[in-house]
């Protein structure tokens, strides 16, 4: 047996219940039409294509670091400029790539965010 498209297997679901529901068992007719039911639905399954599942990419820059931070702690902008103690404007210029950040501003980053010096020194 070959199921061919979706109609098929949900038939072919329906009448695989019916013989759950009667008691397949001990009657080799009906165990046999079970075990074709069932391997014929695992194929049919097994030929749809699963979607990708995106797998997301750690943050590549000073940026995506600090809007990465900001979403998984639930922060606007304005909170983090107070979180840090910097002007809410000097958050913006870093975070729009017009200012480089300073020394103090990146160990306040480390200090108060947590977050790896390692990166930071690596992409500010």
């Amino acid at each position: 047996m070959k199921i061919n498209e979706e109609l098929e297997c949900k038939a072919a679901f329906v009448r695989l219940d019916a013989l759950i529901a009667g008691g397949f068992e001990g009657h080799p007719d009906k165990e046999r039409e079970f075990t074709e039911l069932a391997l014929a639905i695992e194929a049919w399954e097994d030929r749809i294509p699963l979607m990708p599942i995106p797998v997301p990419r750690p943050p590549q820059t000073l940026t995506e670091l600090l809007e990465l931070t900001m979403f998984e702690r639930k922060l606007k902008q304005r909170d983090l400029a107070r979180l840090l103690d910097v002007p809410e404007t000097r958050l913006s210029e870093v975070l729009r790539g017009k200012r480089k950040p300073n020394l103090d501003f990146v160990k306040r980053l480390h200090a108060r965010l947590g977050l790896d010096a390692e990166f930071i020194l690596k992409v500010a």
